[in-house]
C-alpha cells in the first residue's frame, strides 16, 4: 500500500517544479554582475598556462560542435522509387567513406521523414478520389 498516490508530491507547500533554489539565484546574479571580468581572469590563467582554465576555455567558450554540414550527391526525392535510390546513394557515399555511418544514418532519417510525408500525399489523394467516386 503506497502512502501517496502517483504524481502527487509528500509535501505539497514545497518547491513547485522548475524552481531554483535561493543560493543558485545568488550565485548565478553575481555572476552576471562580474561576468566579464570573470571572464578575462579565466583567459588570462589559460594564457599564462592553467590547464584548468584552458579547459574552461575551451568547453566552454568553443563548444564542440555537433554535426557539420555534409555535401553528396542526392538525386530529389519525389517518389517511394526516388527514396529507395537515395538510400543506395547514402549506402554508396558510406561506404565509399564520403560519409560516415552517423551521417549516413542522420541523413537517412531525413529521407525517412520525406518517405513518409510522399506515403501521407499519396494516402490523402486516394483518399480524396474514392470520396469523390462514391459521392457521383
Amino acid at each position: 500500500m503506497a502512502l501517496f498516490q502517483k504524481g502527487q508530491s509528500g509535501n505539497p507547500a514545497g518547491y513547485h517544479k522548475g524552481s531554483r533554489h535561493k543560493a543558485t539565484l545568488l550565485a548565478e546574479k553575481m555572476l552576471a554582475d562580474d561576468q566579464n571580468e570573470i571572464l578575462r581572469a579565466v583567459i588570462e590563467a589559460a594564457k599564462a598556462g592553467d590547464s584548468t582554465a584552458m579547459k574552461l576555455c575551451i568547453d566552454r567558450l568553443v563548444p564542440l560542435r555537433k554535426g557539420r554540414p555534409i555535401a553528396f550527391n542526392l538525386r530529389p526525392v519525389e517518389t517511394a522509387v526516388d527514396v529507395a535510390v537515395a538510400i543506395g546513394e547514402l549506402s554508396r557515399a558510406m561506404a565509399d567513406g564520403e560519409l560516415t555511418v552517423d551521417e549516413a544514418s542522420a541523413a537517412a532519417s531525413v529521407i525517412e521523414l520525406h518517405r513518409r510525408a510522399i506515403e501521407m500525399t499519396d494516402i490523402e489523394r486516394r483518399l480524396q478520389k474514392l470520396e469523390e467516386a462514391s459521392t457521383r
